[in-house]
């Protein structure tokens, strides 16, 4: 068995009046992501992660923010998608470990949804993916509540 490691780093701005997608979820909430697609940070760090372990570049070059066949896309769509471009290569999800970073709202109430969405996209077992929370103390465009980050790393295995 071969196994390879992937990480993932991305931020969207926040803004009133757009919807919050976090996790392949609908949060309620006055401000939400700003992006090409639906900016759902959580699985764009995870798409990240998942192709630069299997070696297949970023999201970026597959899902270009430039493509308007992306344009205000369901995130969950580009997971999937993902998931088929290391499969190809005969890469399966071993587990995932990620990161949020987000002054308001408290993420905790969500993060049981977030795990199930998440597992039911990539066909995986909840148990496999870890989403943890935290904010920046007030400092930076986070603490600031000006946007989102999030960091992932995922193991891939392949027989």
């Amino acid at each position: 068995m071969k196994i390879r490691v992937g990480f993932g780093y991305d931020v969207h701005q926040l803004k009133e009046g757009k919807e919050f997608w976090l996790g392949g979820i609908k949060i309620d909430h006055i401000k939400g992501a700003v992006g090409h697609s639906d900016a759902d940070v959580l699985i764009h760090v995870i798409c990240d992660a998942l192709l630069g372990a299997a070696n297949k570049r970023d999201i970026g070059f597959h899902f270009s923010d430039t493509d308007p066949k992306f344009k205000g896309i369901d995130s969950k769509i580009l997971l999937r998608e993902t998931l088929d471009i290391i499969a190809k290569d005969g890469w399966a999800i071993e587990n995932i470990d990620s990161t949020i970073c987000l002054q308001k709202p408290k993420i905790n109430p969500y993060i049981p949804d977030m795990k199930s969405c998440l597992a039911q996209v990539m066909r995986i077992d909840q148990a496999d993916i870890s989403i943890k929370a935290t904010t920046t103390e007030q400092l930076g465009f986070v603490g600031r509540q000006e946007g989102i980050s999030a960091y992932a790393v995922v193991l891939i295995r392949k027989e």
